[in-house]
């Protein structure tokens, strides 16, 4: 399930809807999570590319390059475990939530009940005290 199925909306439209109440809604808490999804998903993108640059086949590569190789690969292990956390995360949550129907136009008003009216107990008269 997308966030846009749970809700019937486009993302653009979510989103200026969870900005106008930026914290404590459940679509501000998935939209939050899609971003940090997004931003991993960029950091995965961007550090292949360097570590394909750098490891490219006509290059020759240095003890300097072997370092930011090395630096390359660790920052994709760590962009892929968020993007991983946040994707499981997310569809945890979206799982659990569904869409609520519409109610029949046609289907009749259940009946108000009445709760009783609670009386309050008068509290017994305090005791007395013994002193000597």
């Amino acid at each position: 399930m997308r966030i846009e199925d749970l809700y019937g909306a486009p993302l653009a439209d979510l989103r200026s809807r969870a900005d106008d109440h930026p914290r404590g809604s459940m679509l501000a808490a998935l939209l939050g999570s899609l971003s940090d999804l997004e931003l991993a998903e960029r950091a995965i993108t961007f550090h292949l590319q360097r570590l394909r640059q750098l490891s490219a086949p006509e290059r020759v590569i240095t003890v300097f390059d072997a370092g930011h190789i090395l630096d390359c690969a660790r920052r994709i292990t760590e962009a892929v475990a968020i993007r991983d956390a946040h994707t499981k995360i997310a569809n945890a949550v979206l799982e659990s939530l569904h869409r609520v129907p519409a109610p029949d136009p046609d289907a009749p008003l259940p009946a108000a009940v009445s709760a009783p009216i609670a009386v309050p107990v008068p509290l017994p008269a305090p005791a007395a005290s013994l002193s000597r």
